[in-house]
């Protein structure tokens, strides 16, 4: 991503927004944040995937992630958008739950790197690729992970990662793969076998490999 590298400070950018104008690091707060981009309003991925994000808000709001979602349409538009998201949502009676950015110059979208040139609009003006940005409460960036504008992003996922990104920055451990809460986690190689048996009451255990070195060790948080 250019100019917008994992333990940056994440820009505190200013911008209109479907719940008005905000100041990024202010709207943050002391909270965690996931920011998505979509290509466009009123396109068929990018509504399910504000439809599930609003589905599962409550998710986010659980891990003290604050959500905010950015499309290069006007403010209208968004409002007008928001309705057949949270129909979609099977949720029409209530409002989307998070706002979106309005980046109608798509300043935004060239300034962290978004724009997927591939995918063009009726004008041949790039789309905005379906990047997903997690900041700290530190306002660094975390997490980016960025998917072409037609490939739909797994929302169970992305709360995955902030579950192992939120476990690692209080623990001295890393999530193997496909780890899931509840799993085994694995001590980080720094931590002699002495700091790991103070640090991990639960015990650790390590798994034998050929090459005879004793760095898969599992314990149980």
């Amino acid at each position: 991503m250019p100019g917008l590298l994992l333990g940056d400070e994440f820009p505190n950018f200013e911008a209109d927004t479907s719940i008005g104008r905000i100041k990024f690091h202010d709207f943050l707060g002391n909270s965690w944040g996931i920011l998505f981009s979509h290509p466009r309003d009123f396109t068929p991925v990018c509504t399910t995937e504000l439809a599930r994000a609003a589905k599962i808000s409550n998710e986010f709001k659980k891990r003290g992630v604050k959500m905010i979602a950015l499309s290069i349409d006007s403010v209208a538009d968004h409002n007008s958008w928001s309705k057949d998201v949270m129909a979609v949502s099977k949720n029409a009676d209530t409002d989307l739950p998070f706002p979106i950015i309005a980046d109608d110059k798509r300043e935004l979208s060239v300034l962290m790197g978004m724009l997927d040139p591939d995918e063009k609009d009726k004008d041949g003006m790039p789309l905005t690729a379906r990047c997903v940005f997690v900041i700290g409460p530190d306002k660094k960036l975390k997490l980016s992970i960025l998917y072409p504008a037609t490939t739909g992003r797994n929302f169970d996922e992305l709360l995955r990662v902030i579950d192992s990104l939120q476990l690692t920055a209080q623990k001295k451990v890393a999530t193997p793969v496909d780890w899931k809460p509840g799993d085994k986690v694995m001590v980080i190689p720094s931590l002699s076998d002495a700091e790991a048996a103070s640090l991990f009451p639960n015990g650790v255990t390590t798994e034998e490999v050929p090459s005879g070195k004793k760095y898969l060790r599992y314990t149980h948080i």
